[in-house]
């Protein structure tokens, strides 16, 4: 688990599974698979196994020892709802979720109909542990379906993530019904894919025109104008000057 995380919309990150598989185009530059591949066959490092997908009950408890309350972002370096995670280890994660009730965890898959069936099947609107926040990640217009499979979930608190943005997404009065905030973000890396600055205007108009929190994260490796500069943000922001719209989700006005 990190502590003080540079990922804008949260505290902190716990992993009690690390290691993925790609599925769709916004998984090509993975951060987290380049991350942990640097350390494969390193004997000893938590990501000797590279990114090869990895349960660590060991891990399950750990929230439950940080007194401080913090939004906590679960399995940054994975997907809690992977095919290969046993129903019964997600049971487990909910579990622990649900006991540290002075923490928020946010919770993002891609693998948007599992995240239905699985929630669906073991929780109803109102046993919902109200400290769980549930997301999906978007990247284009052919993976917006994964939105309507997380409306249909019984978490009370719902987001996406639109990063990296690698195409326009219409995000209309229906696909936004019942969601609480949108992040939205554009690709970093030596092989990022330029983000349009009209995506984003898009997606920011829409959310204001039907009440939803937008959060502009970063340009990415390419800014505004089309021109490479690496990793840079419109705005620089730290956790103090994030404003917050309920149900907390960090909001910035930035475009």
């Amino acid at each position: 688990m990190a502590d003080n995380s540079r990922i804008e919309w949260t505290d902190a990150t716990w992993n009690p599974v690390t290691g993925c598989t790609k599925i769709s185009p916004g998984c090509a530059h993975c951060y987290a698979e380049t991350f942990a591949e640097r350390f494969r066959g390193v004997r000893g490092h938590p990501y000797e196994q590279g990114f090869d997908l990895k349960l660590w009950p060991e891990r399950l408890q750990l929230p439950l020892r940080w007194k401080k309350p913090r939004r906590i972002f679960v399995n940054s370096m994975s997907d809690l709802f992977h095919m290969d995670i046993p129903d019964d280890f997600i049971s487990q994660v909910f579990e622990t979720m649900q006991r540290a009730k002075h923490h928020t965890f946010q919770v993002l898959t891609k693998r948007a109909e599992r995240l239905e069936e699985w929630t669906s099947q073991n929780f109803t609107r109102a046993s919902w542990p109200s400290n769980v926040w549930l997301g999906v990640s978007v990247e284009n217009d052919e993976h917006n379906w994964r939105i309507v499979h997380l409306q249909r979930t019984p978490a009370n608190v719902q987001f996406l993530s639109i990063e990296p943005l690698l195409g326009a997404v219409r995000v209309n009065e229906k696909l936004l019904r019942g969601i609480h905030g949108v992040i939205v973000g554009g690709e970093s890396g030596p092989k990022a894919r330029r983000m349009e600055p009209e995506w984003v205007i898009d997606i920011k108009r829409q959310c204001e025109q039907f009440g939803v929190a937008f959060f502009f994260k970063q340009w990415g490796a390419y800014d505004e104008t089309g021109k490479r500069v690496g990793k840079k943000k419109l705005v620089e922001f730290s956790k103090d000057e994030l404003g917050t719209i309920c149900p907390s989700l960090p909001f910035r006005e930035s475009i």
